[in-house]
């Protein structure tokens, strides 16, 4: 089971970088899956940067910016996979 844990905001293109508004909590090593129309993967997340720091932990509110492995429209939801 998973559970929504934001939506992506922005997509750097050049730099393969979303940023994901947070709605509940996010750290890192956690596994997570992004879907849209036409978006559908599932990633684990190397890092996470709020404001250009690096952190460990975004929380509810936070706009966390990461790497992602394929291409991430706005909208497209993010999900927290149970492990």
């Amino acid at each position: 089971m998973s559970k929504e844990i934001g939506k992506i905001t922005h997509y750097f293109d050049n730099i393969g970088v979303a940023v994901i508004k947070i709605s509940g909590s996010l750290k890192v090593g956690d596994t997570i899956y992004v879907q849209g129309a036409t978006t559908d993967f599932t990633q684990e997340i190397d890092s996470m940067q709020v404001n250009h720091k690096p952190i460990q932990t975004a929380k509810k509110g936070d706009d966390a910016g990461m790497k992602v492995s394929e291409r991430v429209r706005p909208n497209d939801k993010v999900f927290l996979v149970d492990e």
